[in-house]
């Protein structure tokens, strides 16, 4: 078995559900294009990491010296489909997005990256590296699609044809010279349910993304007070939207996530909204220790239970 295949081997039995190998070269000149011009015409709103360390964001070889190849893993994160039992609600709840149901998977993912660059030390030996889980400038879109991981669909998530949107990716960058994969030759056609789903037009007819007038990133990324244009379209939404990833056909019969060891919590998909809003910093701490909810922190939650009663209540 050759190296390539041994490291394929390892990273499923590690838990992920996808991977493959491309070279470290820049993206291609097209998806560098995009982002470019994404950046530039003010679609990023407050998210200005994006803009810092393009170049190296454009060019993976950047960030390791040496560099010869990237390992792109993903995991699919869809959850289980939850039948709510017939009981009466008595309190204004709020929706949770699925990838925050599960434990943080920034550091799942990074710990479990770094025992298959363990694995590769033994039969390769004195591999240097680079661990990618976010935080680190990298287009992971752009090398998931080189890899063959999947497409960038017009919901401008990677899309992998039997798993559907809901895919956590991580990388290695590696001076290790591997044999890279192919692109998978599939995309949305003429497909546009994402484009009319969208509840703020976030997704625009001409190919772009105004992350700006996006409900994931206004209850996630954006900080401070939400305009009025928005707040009613947010609905119940506490924590993120996935309106895009619902109607997406190739979500349709995505398989849940067989990882067990990924911890899913099911009583996260809704929050009470009131309970939201008397929680103490102490109590949020502790509860969410293990959360992407600590991105947003309590302040910002508390601002989103706030517009998501107002809509209740009509008041919006």
């Amino acid at each position: 078995m050759g190296l390539s295949q041994d490291i394929k081997r390892k990273t499923t039995e590690l838990g992920f559900d996808l991977v493959g190998l491309t070279d470290a070269s820049p993206i291609g000149a097209g998806q560098a294009r995009i982002l470019t011009e994404w950046l530039n015409s003010g679609f990023a709103g407050q998210m200005e990491y994006m803009r810092r360390n393009l170049s190296k964001r454009l060019n993976p070889a950047e960030l390791l010296e040496n560099a010869q190849s990237v390992i792109v893993v993903g995991l699919n994160y869809s959850p289980a489909k939850y039948v709510p039992k017939p009981v009466e609600r008595t309190e204004p709840m709020g929706k949770v997005v699925a990838y925050a149901q599960y434990e943080d998977y920034h550091p799942f993912i990074k710990a479990r990256l770094h025992q298959l660059v363990d694995f590769l030390n033994t039969i390769a030996g004195g591999v240097k590296f680079k661990v990618c889980v976010d935080s680190a400038p990298v287009a992971e879109r752009a090398l998931a699609v080189r890899a063959g991981l999947g497409f960038i669909g017009k919901n401008h998530m990677l899309i992998n044809p039997k798993l559907g949107c809901r895919i956590f990716l991580g990388e290695i960058i590696t001076d290790l010279k591997l044999q890279p994969d192919e692109p998978i030759p599939v995309d949305c056609s003429d497909c546009n349910k994402c484009l009319t789903a969208c509840p703020t037009g976030a997704l625009r007819p001409d190919g772009q993304f105004d992350a700006g007038r996006c409900i994931n990133y206004l209850t996630i990324e954006y900080k401070g007070p939400m305009s009025r244009e928005f707040t009613g379209k947010i609905g119940n939404g506490l924590f993120g939207c996935e309106e895009c990833i619902r109607v997406c056909p190739y979500q349709q019969n995505a398989p849940t996530c067989a990882n067990r060891e990924f911890i899913f919590y099911p009583d996260r998909a809704e929050l009470s909204l009131r309970r939201v809003l008397e929680m103490s910093p102490e109590f949020f701490n502790a509860e969410f220790a293990d959360s992407v909810f600590k991105r947003l922190g309590l302040e910002g939650l508390q601002r989103n239970a706030r517009i998501c009663l107002d809509n209740i209540s009509g008041r919006s």
